[in-house]
């Protein structure tokens, strides 16, 4: 079924001078106008276009792209404020509203918001900066470890960043794993590191293959700079490991596994020794 607020191709049944129809099925026949429509657009071509409502409430379709489609969240600005509410620029001539109502605090024109883009009552596109009652944190997702996701960066904590994941769930990156600025509103690429017992979701901003190629070239970084040798090995106590090389030695056991496969490394009875 054919909805307003997603991206659909539609065939071009009709051509007029100010535009060409759309079939749309349930929603019928959608004006595609000029200005957005491609050249050389014919009868029976297919396009990819956006649906929305136009300032009368008509359904209408546009080859712009949004920032966002209904169903998901984005990290828009404020281009003005109304008697009826925020207005938001999410990519399109027509800005998206957020009712007072649905504003988690005042918005001020010039900031950005996270918002989530859901249809009205009249479905009409709307957002809302309350977006805690949309992103969930039980266990009813299908996420697997080393899984690539979208992620969209939110509130930060004592252990790291709450992330939003695939404009579903959140889930946490932990600050000692994270080696880069990350910015509130950000949309960034991660992993799904594990998935807690509870259900609650840990992130990753690298797939645990990058992971384990970073660990081994701190490991051979460290042998070049102590004349290929260094004093542990995989039976080493944790904190002597983590001492020496600043590592768990669950990592450290993974990096050097890896090493000695691909005949790096020999591992000796009081350390390991760079071939």
């Amino acid at each position: 079924m054919i909805e307003i607020g997603r991206t659909y191709h539609l065939r071009v049944v009709k051509e007029t001078e100010f535009g060409v129809y759309l079939d749309a099925e349930n929603l019928d026949e959608i004006l595609l106008p000029s200005k957005h429509a491609p050249d050389n657009l014919s009868i029976d071509d297919t396009v990819e276009v956006f649906l929305y409502l136009d300032s009368e409430d008509r359904p209408i379709a546009t080859t712009q792209t949004p920032k966002a489609e209904v169903g998901e969240f984005a990290y828009l600005e404020v281009k003005d404020n109304t008697q009826f509410g925020a207005f938001l620029d999410w990519g399109l001539a027509k800005d998206v509203l957020v009712p007072f109502s649905e504003q988690h605090r005042p918005m001020t024109v010039g900031d950005y918001y996270i918002v989530f883009l859901y249809l009205d009552n009249q479905d009409r596109i709307t957002a809302t900066s309350k977006i805690d009652k949309i992103v969930l944190e039980d266990d009813q997702h299908d996420f697997r470890p080393q899984q690539m996701v979208d992620l969209i960066i939110g509130n930060s904590t004592e252990l790291g960043f709450k992330a939003i994941v695939n404009h579903s769930h959140w889930g946490l990156l932990y600050k000692d794993e994270v080696d880069q600025r990350l910015s509130f509103g950000q949309s960034i690429q991660g992993f799904i590191k594990h998935i807690r017992r509870d259900g609650k979701i840990d992130l990753s901003l690298k797939s645990s293959r990058q992971i384990r190629d970073n660990y081994s070239q701190v490991i051979q970084d460290y042998l070049r700079d102590h004349n290929g040798f260094a004093p542990v090995h995989d039976k080493s106590p944790t904190a002597q490991i983590f001492d020496l090389i600043g590592m768990s030695k669950g990592q450290f056991k993974k990096a050097i596994g890896g090493l000695y496969k691909q005949r790096v490394i020999t591992i000796e009875k009081d350390g390991i020794r760079l071939v």
